[in-house]
């Protein structure tokens, strides 16, 4: 015989010693969801109706805005469903996608705070050749592809 145990869900009791106030914090965290989203959503739109933020610095600033939205929307809709629940458990297939687009989503982020620490060190450090070194092609091969040969030729 075989001693074996099979995990199929996970109990989730982040605020199960809080049980007289599931509502108050799911009204909490569905407002700071709400202003997260609308704030991005905004800056979103800002920049893409705007002729004079169509920079290098504005373009990864509105992908950062997303990159957040997507983030917020991987854990915090989850959470809302399971404060106003009986049942709070997850399935372990649920469970890996929710951590595999989180770490997914979380690894972008990082990336494109990177690429972003790049775009401010060239605007800072040679701001007479910043719009030529930091072209369109650039920063689409920045964002999409994380050329590196493309860093290498500009900067070299």
């Amino acid at each position: 015989m075989d001693n074996e145990t099979k995990v199929l869900e996970f109990l989730l009791l982040g605020f199960s010693d809080l049980p007289n106030h599931q509502t108050l914090l799911f009204v909490v965290f569905l407002s700071l969801y709400l202003i997260t989203m609308l704030g991005n959503s905004l800056i979103i739109l800002a920049i893409a109706f705007s002729e004079r933020l169509h920079t290098p610095m504005y373009f990864f600033l509105g992908n950062l805005s997303l990159v957040d939205m997507c983030f917020s929307s991987t854990t915090i809709p989850r959470l809302l469903r399971d404060l106003l629940s009986e049942q709070k458990t997850i399935s372990l297939p649920a469970c890996i996608v929710q951590v595999y687009f989180l770490f997914f989503v979380g690894s972008m982020e990082f990336f494109l705070l990177a690429v972003m620490a790049f775009d401010r060190y060239v605007a800072i450090c040679d701001p007479l050749r910043y719009s030529m070194m930091m072209s369109q092609k650039l920063c689409l091969g920045l964002f999409f592809h994380g050329q590196h040969n493309n860093i290498e030729d500009t900067t070299g």
